[in-house]
């Protein structure tokens, strides 16, 4: 699965984003002033143009030797000769390129990146607010002497979106695949008003208790417990206009109506389907199909339950939830644990390998909040007491191995 976040592309295992800047800071190891960027200086835009060709390199490898299916050349100081070098190396290695430009002259808006984008950046470590500021004005007086930016009607054949002023105003043009108006889609729909995501899973469960997996059935004395303390923790927060989302499966429904507000059923945020395996434990399913079991601790990520789905099948199941996650403001998602763990893998660009192994305890509020670059996570404990249902990787995952070896990080249950 593909996605954006914070201006750049990449996915669960498929894609890779090449930095320019990236590049020139391993190249410079010190960042000095503004006066690197300069037009005037010909080491500076010497140093530039390496990196920039380095990038490309790498990118031509990624795709064309390593078995990537998307690369992101991320370079801020682009000129039309520089678009026309990586036309021509798009069409000497047969690949296709869309162009993503974001142009903003908001004083406001800019001063603001700065602050919260810039600041931290490796280039002003140890540098105060005042100075980092005034540098960096400086340093996008440079970018404007020599940025050229895509024009209507001399890059017309090229497929692109341009983004005015943070969303104020679009510019789309020749979108050619599916990839290509996914990527306009989501441009077109996200936001920078600040916001929170708050993700949990449904209270405690009659099968989480019995430590079976699936199935549909209602919550124990401690499950409905965590719906009121749930509904009291909504209550502090002070949100005004708060959307909530759940499944289809009584369990989260029953959360939600404890909380007491109006609430949207999205059938995309079932559980995964263990097919069947459905409402079996653990034990069960190293007794009855103990190659499943080792197939599935060998990979987690893809391997899919017979007649069920995989984590994998998951991602792309959700692909229309995350994108509506995009656009909203405050939500609150009241989920399942394999859902959990993929929606927290998208805002936290976790791997695919990382993905089905992600903590996410019942009884237990995460708060999402989008930052440039990335997303801060606050894990609340509303203080109900609640089965673990978190199986770690085991050691040994051949097919060969012994019952009590695969077993053995089986949570306890009833």
């Amino acid at each position: 699965m593909w996605r954006i976040l914070s201006g750049h592309l990449s996915s669960y295992e498929d894609s890779s984003k090449f930095n320019v800047g990236q590049y020139r800071r391993e190249c410079v190891k010190i960042y000095k002033s503004f006066e690197f960027f300069h037009p005037d200086n010909e080491e500076g835009l010497q140093i530039r143009r390496q990196c920039a060709s380095a990038a490309l390199n790498d990118v031509r490898q990624y795709l064309a030797e390593e078995g990537g299916q998307v690369a992101v050349f991320d370079a801020t100081n682009t000129t039309r000769e520089r678009r026309e070098t990586i036309i021509q190396f798009a069409e000497q290695n047969g690949f296709k390129v869309f162009f993503v430009e974001s142009v903003c002259e908001d004083p406001e808006v800019i001063q603001e990146n700065i602050v919260q984008v810039k600041l931290g950046s490796p280039d002003y470590t140890n540098c105060n607010t005042e100075e980092a500021v005034e540098d960096f004005m400086k340093r996008i007086k440079c970018y404007e002497n020599s940025y050229e930016t895509l024009d209507e009607v001399l890059d017309r054949d090229l497929s692109y979106i341009k983004i005015m002023d943070v969303g104020q105003r679009y510019m789309v043009n020749r979108v050619l695949d599916h990839i290509q108006s996914r990527i306009v889609y989501y441009l077109m729909n996200i936001h920078i008003t600040p916001r929170s995501i708050y993700l949990c899973r449904h209270g405690e469960s009659e099968l989480n208790v019995r430590g079976r997996i699936g199935g549909d059935s209602g919550l124990t004395a401690r499950g409905k417990e965590f719906g009121k303390k749930l509904s009291q923790f909504i209550q502090s927060q002070g949100i005004g206009d708060l959307k909530v989302w759940t499944s289809q499966m009584k369990r989260t429904i029953q959360t939600a109506e404890a909380v007491g507000v109006p609430y949207e059923q999205w059938k995309v945020l079932n559980e995964i389907d263990a097919g069947v395996c459905e409402e079996m434990m653990y034990e069960e399913i190293q007794d009855h199909y103990p190659l499943e079991f080792a197939l599935r601790d060998q990979d987690k990520y893809r391997y899919r339950y017979p007649k069920g789905e995989s984590y994998e099948d998951l991602v792309q199941r959700l692909e229309p939830v995350i994108m509506e996650l995009e656009r909203q403001e405050n939500i609150l998602v009241i989920c399942h644990q394999a859902v959990m763990r993929c929606l927290l893998a998208y805002f936290l660009d976790k791997t695919a390998e990382e993905l089905p192994y992600l903590k996410c305890p019942l009884h237990t509020v995460l708060k999402l909040t989008p930052v440039a670059y990335g997303c801060k996570v606050e894990s609340i404990s509303l203080n109900v007491d609640a089965v673990n249902t978190h199986r770690e990787r085991p050691e040994n995952v051949e097919v060969s191995r012994i019952s009590e070896e695969a077993l053995l990080t089986v949570p306890a249950h009833e």
